[in-house]
């Protein structure tokens, strides 16, 4: 009696425990939940854009008002992209993700000065090209006692970059405008 009551009671068990998996409750997303530009538009249903997996800056296929604004395939704006990569070479790439905006650089020691070094961190914020579009972050560090140790960064410092990336991303759009 023992035994058939045991199953009877794993049986129940297993029963409601499949009973609680009934289907979840799913819907659609709708357009205004989830942002994809690949979603919509003349960039529908591709990955890289109408560039292929090259990354390039320029008005793409149709002169849409997405590469009109430097938009390009990228999800952030390709000129202050381009522009941020190009003042920041001078430091070797540690990453760089361009649908996130965000380029970090390893630590780069001038060879002037051997007891320090510096990293950068640069985000682009936005698709369009503007003075607010782009931030970054300098790291300094300075060599005491065998060790790094972290330095404060002039801000000064930190804006002086910033411009030099906005300066050669108009640069750049307006070698792109005049072609």
């Amino acid at each position: 009696m023992v035994h058939r009551t045991a199953s009877i009671f794993f049986v129940l068990i297993a029963v409601l425990g499949l009973a609680a998996c009934g289907p979840a409750k799913v819907r659609p997303v709708a357009d205004d939940e989830y942002q994809d530009y690949r979603l919509k538009g003349p960039e529908r249903g591709k990955l890289f854009g109408d560039q292929g997996l090259a990354i390039g800056i320029g008005k793409g296929a149709a002169g849409s008002a997405q590469a009109q604004d430097g938009g390009g395939a990228l999800g952030v704006n390709a000129y202050l992209w381009r522009g941020a990569l190009d003042t920041l070479s001078f430091m070797p790439l540690a990453s760089a993700d361009p649908f996130g905006g965000v380029i970090i650089t390893d630590w780069y020691q001038p060879p002037t000065s051997g007891g320090e070094r510096f990293k950068a961190t640069a985000y682009i914020l936005g698709r369009q090209l503007r003075a607010d579009g782009v931030k970054v972050s300098i790291f300094r560090q300075v060599a005491q006692g065998g060790q790094w140790v972290d330095q404060p960064v002039s801000a000064v410092t930190t804006s002086e970059i910033e411009n030099k990336v906005l300066a050669r991303a108009r640069e750049l759009r307006s070698q792109v405008a005049g072609s």
